[in-house]
């Protein structure tokens, strides 16, 4: 059955790769903040391994939700970790040590290059493929990794 959304179907399946490359970025930060929970080490171990849970929820939270937007749209969300290599911008890799600056550096770095790329999404969304809802979504989402990027850039400041 099609979407009847008041979006053209093009609109609709460009809009649907785009939250595919977003779920993409959003699986791939969200395995790399539990590799951080599973394997920090250090004199902040305990403190650091709980706040990497509370970020890793976070973003547990936020897939399902990129995911359901996609549905929502009449298309179906990319599942497999092959597809999710394919379509994200961010790297696995990674060369720091298994410490909380190493891991928060990071992160850092990819929330922040997420907060890039949804900001220049929020536009398209709204004007070009005429889909306030999900620019309206991309708004929120860009806060919610605004947010989590204020948090790891607090640890890194030094007194």
């Amino acid at each position: 059955m099609n979407t009847n959304t008041g979006i053209s179907p093009q609109h609709l399946t460009e809009v649907a790769h785009s939250l595919s490359r977003i779920l993409a970025d959003e699986y791939l930060l969200y395995t790399k903040t539990r590799k951080a929970h599973w394997n920090i080490e250090g004199p902040d171990f305990y403190n650091m391994h709980k706040f990497f849970e509370v970020q890793y929820t976070a973003l547990e939270e936020i897939i399902d939700q990129v995911a359901e937007r996609i549905r929502k749209l009449g298309h179906f969300a990319p599942a497999t970790l092959k597809q999710f290599l394919q379509l994200t911008h961010l790297s696995e890799e990674d060369r720091e040590k298994n410490n909380s600056e190493g891991f928060i550096k990071i992160l850092l770095a990819d929330h922040e290059s997420i907060s890039v790329h949804l900001r220049e999404n929020v536009n398209k969304f709204n004007g070009l493929l005429k889909d306030a809802g999900t620019g309206d979504y991309i708004t929120g989402l860009l806060e919610k990794h605004e947010t989590m990027a204020w948090m790891l850039r607090a640890h890194l400041q030094h007194a």
